[in-house]
């Protein structure tokens, strides 16, 4: 018996381990759509804030974040203990380590930070961005963790579903991004005096496409790992139905363009398979394979329709994080509520359409409010308090000249045909 224990442990934990490593690669994903849809002066920039995700975000999300997010709870709020994952992390009851769960919620809160980077993309500080990073990673993301996910947390207790974090990750992650854009303002010269927004077009749309399609890749990581358990029979329903939606939310915004614009707009189809993406992830193990055509369908209408509200508004909004993050992931929680298949979810539950009455709708909206609100006040709080130490936004001469030269010292791309003589310019 013992050993067979082991195997299984040891099954799980490689399971954990590899999705956790696609979800980090996701960060590569993140790096080559930013950098693909910003304007070629500010790709390192793009690359800078990824590094910043990855080295801030697992430094402070070890140090604190963690142990908010899972330690012990207190009244349903706050977790008291696992901080530099030390001490009573017994409530934590899993067939793998406490530090192999750590990996997998690490790359996790480092997806969060990622979009809200992209909101904020071209224009902000460096220095603030680091600041900020620490707020997200370190007490905004893993208190409203704590009241969805973990053992006593207020909002799991009432019997709110989310997945793998349509909720948690997304619609919050989509929340504060809206709200750092309003803060920060718009790039210079996106808005013309009359209120038209002028078209920024992308550096590159192929790299953009090469950062979705391993998003997409490490969804499944993101998706199918949040079963935590290599023999966990629903591994290939929930592949399915992530790779359904956002097949759905893809083909949805080619066919929703060429109506819209006469022409398919690849921006929008880009957004579109990740709105499907981000819409299934709350109800993936919990909806048959027709609703979640139906959850990326909408969601790539929804995020079109979205991306349109925001420009109308004067806000800037570089990559789509709102519209793909916030609605998407505010659409997929209340897809639950309402296609969740009976006893799914837990025994004698189902959603609206199964025969499950309101219960279950009302929990989904009332914690995807609770979430959203969060997300956005302590964002909108957070940058407030680091703009009395650090100005939020990068001066006009180093945005009109690009962060990567302004900021960084260093142009994403070289202008030179051959090497640099070093002798000759020492000779002159």
């Amino acid at each position: 018996m013992d050993t067979l224990q082991q195997l299984s442990s040891g099954l799980d934990t490689v399971w954990v381990v590899l999705t956790a490593a696609m979800i980090l690669l996701m960060e590569g994903g993140f790096a080559l759509l930013e950098a693909g849809f910003v304007r070629q002066k500010n790709a390192v920039s793009i690359i800078m804030k990824v590094f910043v995700d990855i080295s801030f975000g697992a430094l402070i999300f070890y140090f604190v974040g963690f142990g908010l997010m899972y330690g012990k709870d207190a009244g349903g709020f706050i977790g008291t203990s696992g901080f530099f994952m030390g001490g009573d992390l017994t409530h934590i009851n899993l067939n793998i380590s406490h530090e192999t769960y750590w990996l997998f919620q690490c790359a996790f809160v480092i997806a969060v930070i990622s979009i809200v980077s992209g909101a904020v993309a071209e224009r902000i500080n460096f220095r603030a961005y680091i600041l900020y990073t620490i707020a997200m990673t370190g007490l905004i993301y893993p208190i409203a963790g704590h009241w969805v996910w973990s053992v006593g947390g207020w909002l799991g207790k009432l019997g709110m579903v989310d997945f793998a974090g349509s909720a948690v990750i997304h619609a919050l992650g989509g929340f504060a991004a809206l709200a750092a854009a309003m803060i920060i303002g718009p790039r210079i010269g996106k808005f013309s005096a009359d209120g038209s927004a002028n078209i920024v077009p992308p550096s590159n749309l192929p790299l953009a496409s090469v950062g979705a399609f391993i998003l997409w890749f490490g969804w499944f990581g993101f998706n199918s790992g949040s079963t935590l358990s290599a023999t966990n029979s629903s591994i290939g329903h929930i592949a399915v139905t992530t790779m359904l939606s956002a097949a759905a939310g893809s083909a949805t915004c080619i066919l929703f363009t060429m109506l819209r614009y006469r022409k398919s707009d690849p921006p929008m189809v880009i957004n579109g398979a990740l709105a499907g993406l981000v819409g299934i992830t709350a109800g993936c193990a919990f909806v048959s394979d027709v609703a979640a055509i139906l959850i990326g369908a909408v969601c790539g209408i929804a995020m079109v329709y979205a991306t349109e509200i925001l420009e109308a508004k004067q806000i800037d909004d570089p990559v789509g994080a709102f519209p793909v993050h916030g609605v998407s992931g505010s659409i997929g929680t209340i897809a639950v509520g309402l296609f969740a298949q009976p006893d799914a979810v837990r025994e004698g539950t189902a959603g609206l359409f199964y025969g499950g009455g309101f219960s279950l709708l009302g929990i989904q909206a009332l914690g995807l409010v609770t979430v959203c609100l969060w997300g956005f006040i302590m964002t909108w709080a957070s940058l407030k308090l680091i703009q009395k130490v650090a100005a939020l936004r990068v001066s006009r001469d180093e945005e009109l000249v690009g962060l990567d030269v302004g900021t960084h010292g260093v142009p994403a791309y070289s202008q030179e045909d051959g090497f640099i003589d070093l002798q000759h310019l020492k000779k002159n």
